[in-house]
């Protein structure tokens, strides 16, 4: 089994999947678009299902699980350079389409379909919330001990901010490009909203 052959498919298939939607793309189309046999994508897949399902396990959910495996000592700054490092890959993932009109609202749409239909999916992103957002609660915590930030914040309410923060993905100035740009910034002014003042 070539690897590299196996990325290739995922990889195209979560760009088809992402630009047309779930229902839309059939193995048919896959075919023509790696310009390859039915008989090598049942190689490595069994079905469309498996393969949906290993797009978003190996381009959403694995690296996000990664992006997670956080010290108890995190801090905010680190919290924040760990999630921008999860988007950097997102962002350098979707610039190998060749499709690179790709609107934001289709990425969103592509993972509400996921944990819409498949359960074991939904599970995992929903145990993936709560563990950032108790990283975020840590973190926090950990920030105040510092001095990093003010003690008066009120942790439950900003952790849920930073958790939903890359929630609202810009679809750009004409809504036709993946706009990562807004992410640093975005966290950035949150973060000197909570520091102390001088």
């Amino acid at each position: 089994m070539r690897a590299d052959r196996r990325q290739e498919i995922v990889l195209k298939a979560l760009e088809l999947f992402a630009t047309y939607g779930y229902e839309r793309v059939s193995i048919s189309d896959l075919q023509y678009a790696l310009d390859m046999g039915r008989g090598t994508l049942y190689y490595y897949f069994k079905n469309k299902d498996e393969l949906f399902t290993t797009v978003i396990e190996e381009y959403f959910v694995k690296p996000k699980e990664t992006a997670m495996e956080l010290p108890a000592t995190v801090d905010v700054p680190q919290m924040i350079e760990a999630l921008l490092g999860y988007l950097t890959f997102l962002q350098e993932t979707l610039m190998k389409f060749d499709n690179k009109n790709l609107n934001t609202s289709a990425v969103v749409t592509l993972m509400y379909t996921a944990y819409n239909k498949f359960p074991e999916l939904y599970k995992k992103a929903s145990k993936l919330y709560a563990k950032e957002l108790n990283l975020w609660k840590t973190a926090l915590n950990n920030s105040i001990k510092q001095n990093q930030i003010r003690k008066d914040i009120p942790i439950e309410t900003v952790a849920q901010m930073f958790t939903h923060l890359k929630d609202g993905y810009d679809a750009g100035p004409f809504g036709v490009t993946m706009d990562f740009t807004i992410f640093p910034q975005q966290y950035k002014y949150m973060y000197s909203l909570l520091k102390p003042q001088e």
